[in-house]
């Protein structure tokens, strides 16, 4: 999943101040794959006052049930996507993993103890848009929406949209909220957001090595998805995704439009939830497509030093894995077995979230 919110944000802005040189020189690429829009303009700093350094490390203050995933040997990546490749040997210590998403009770938990704001709650620095309305700087975020109809598949502007007030606690906008979602994947959540909550329940984000491994549960050969080649087991389907015409109608086949309670499908071999599908998860890694051909380090590998998309060269961003309930295979099939996803660290959106993992032995 690619940087939605500050791409929204910065096309709406450059369209309102289009009268200077730069905006009208800036460009866009479209990307069916990516799922955003690309943009060659540099990226606001929507969080330059965020102190994470103030959340306290905590001891295991969130009680999820963690699932032990053993160390061993496993073939990582993917001869159906570029960025996949080649497929490697990696090897790993054994690690404690979250059984499925952080959902938003556990993540209103954390709020109330640290008062923790996050980045779609805060507002925007009129210094990052110089000439802007400071009236129209307001805290949001992006929001997916269903529309009538559709001109192709390449501006996913018909469909996504920077939504004022859309936040963890209103995840499709001021008249949503989570009063009945308690056991749902939190979503709306930046790197950063995802970060300090695993650093104030006393764990971490995933590697995508590590994610990859659990998902994989000592079983997976070259199949297309997690469990097997079939995508449905006796006519059930086994993950949350867009079933239907995308992104106009979802006939919800598999029960759910949006996101689902966690564990509304099976586990994994290794007791794992959602592993595809549900809410994208935030890893710690930077993304680069070319990690895989340089990596050297074969053993706990933590990713690269930096970021690298060429298709948006100033973003920086970290990996995502498993999809969404929005992806499907007419646009989106980055939630196939050894894909790669990638987000934008300040572009929280209603189809991201994340789960953590904890070393033995911490």
């Amino acid at each position: 999943m690619k940087a939605i919110t500050y791409f929204l944000i910065g096309f709406h802005f450059l369209c309102v101040s289009c009268g200077s040189p730069e905006a009208k020189n800036q460009t866009t690429v479209f990307s069916s794959d990516a799922v955003a829009m690309c943009h060659t303009g540099p990226i606001p700093s929507r969080f330059a006052a965020l102190r994470q350094d103030a959340i306290v490390a905590g001891d295991a203050q969130d009680h999820t049930g963690m699932v032990l995933i053993p160390a061993g040997k496993f073939r990582m990546g993917s001869l159906n996507f570029e960025d996949a490749q080649p497929l490697h040997d990696v090897e790993l210590h054994a690690f404690y993993m979250d059984e499925h998403e952080v959902t938003n009770a556990q993540f209103a938990a954390f709020v109330k103890a640290t008062g923790y704001v996050t980045v779609a709650e805060q507002p925007l620095d009129p210094k990052d848009f110089p000439g802007v309305d400071p009236n129209m700087l307001v805290p949001g975020s992006a929001v997916f929406a269903a529309p009538d109809q559709v001109q192709g598949l390449t501006d996913h502007m018909q469909w996504w949209s920077y939504v004022a007030g859309a936040n963890w606690q209103h995840p499709e906008g001021p008249a949503s909220n989570i009063q009945r979602r308690a056991s749902f994947p939190v979503t709306q959540i930046a790197y950063a957001d995802a970060a300090a909550y695993a650093k104030w329940a006393g764990k971490r984000l995933p590697t995508e090595a590590e994610w990859e491994y659990a998902a994989k549960a000592g079983s997976h050969t070259d199949e297309t998805y997690y469990w097997g080649n079939e995508k449905k087991e006796d006519g059930k389907w086994l993950a949350n995704i867009f079933q239907g015409e995308f992104p106009i109608k979802n006939t919800k086949e598999d029960g759910f439009v949006g996101t689902a309670p966690v564990k509304s499908f099976p586990a994994n071999a290794w007791g794992l939830y959602d592993m595809e599908g549900n809410v994208w998860e935030w890893c710690s890694d930077f993304y680069r497509p070319d990690t895989y051909a340089k990596e050297s380090d074969r053993h706990n590998p933590t990713g690269p030093a930096d970021s690298y998309d060429p298709q948006e060269p100033g973003a920086v961003k970290r990996v995502q894995r498993g999809g969404s309930f929005l992806c499907n295979d007419q646009y989106c099939e980055r939630y196939k077995a050894g894909s790669r996803g990638k987000g934008e660290v300040n572009s929280p959106t209603n189809n991201v979230g994340f789960r953590c993992v904890k070393d033995i032995g911490k």
